[in-house]
């Protein structure tokens, strides 16, 4: 079975580029975990203008799973929307979706992903380190207005460097910009 990034197959589910149609079920998954704190909400206006930056694990025609990469600099981008249906926890899929997005991020240009997050132990375990928030660009800042602990953050930033020409190419900039 050939593995590719819009069609990736694992058992009787299958990992592909999001759809418009997908939208309502991306939101009501990641909405859930934001109702407890855990994730920032999505609006449907941000899904529908950022669907392209999604993938999803399907499984019987529904969504189990989202995982987005927003680009958000030369060569940085962030992991976002990381969700995976409750009962589908701890099965493999959140590492399959990661892992495709870590490919489209390559195939992007993307050198390195950073994740804000409640659960660091999940992505240090993924080879994700430790930054200082204060590192990163002011401009992913924009999202955290609409976070609920806004301004008393308890996320953590974590970054990883992905195997890729374009970061073997650039000078390695400082994060921060003014």
């Amino acid at each position: 079975m050939a593995e590719n990034l819009f069609c990736r197959q694992k058992r009787d589910d299958m990992i592909r580029k999001a759809k418009m149609s997908d939208v309502f079920e991306i939101k009501e998954l990641i909405n859930s975990y934001a109702t407890e704190g855990c994730m920032l909400s999505r609006s449907l206006d941000s899904l529908y203008s950022t669907i392209r930056d999604f993938v999803v694990m399907e499984k019987d025609g529904h969504v189990i799973g989202c995982c987005g990469v927003h680009p958000d600099w030369e060569d940085l981008g962030e992991v976002v929307s990381f969700a995976v249906a409750r009962p589908y926890v701890r099965q493999g899929i959140g590492m399959a979706l990661l892992e495709t997005c870590t490919e489209d991020a390559k195939k992007l240009g993307i050198g390195r992903l950073f994740v804000l997050t409640s659960s660091p132990d999940y992505f240090e375990k993924r080879g994700y380190e430790h930054v200082k928030k204060e590192e990163l660009p002011w401009k992913i800042w924009a999202d955290c207005v609409n976070c609920s602990k806004y301004p008393d953050c308890n996320s953590a930033a974590l970054l990883k460097e992905i195997d890729n020409e374009n970061t073997k190419k650039t000078s390695k900039i400082i994060i921060t910009q003014k």
